[in-house]
């Protein structure tokens, strides 16, 4: 944590990022294999995949999770958010002139 606002922008921004592609890699994942068997997958259609089935759960969340973390950081760099900006102290009216 940075100074008593707690963290920074762009670990607020990084914090964002990661949970909300974890929560949808999750779904994704959810909704992917209650399609597809993942002990029916083949490499392009020729051999099958030699992997047991929770290491192809792994691999593929992951890979959704990724894919999901890039997408979500380009929206954020494509957003032109304005820098926090420190709000000047109040003055007593009049004072100085």
């Amino acid at each position: 944590m940075t100074g008593p606002g707690g963290p920074s922008r762009i670990a607020r921004f990084a914090m964002a990022v990661a949970w909300s592609s974890f929560l949808c890699a999750g779904v994704l994942e959810l909704l992917v294999f209650a399609v597809v068997d993942p002990a029916e997958l083949r490499w392009f259609g020729a051999a099958p995949i030699e992997l047991p089935v929770q290491a192809v759960y792994t691999l593929s969340f992951l890979i959704f999770w990724g894919v999901l973390a890039l997408a979500s950081s380009l929206s954020l760099l494509l957003v032109n958010l304005p820098v926090d900006e420190v709000k000047p102290a109040r003055r007593a009216p009049g004072w100085p002139r």
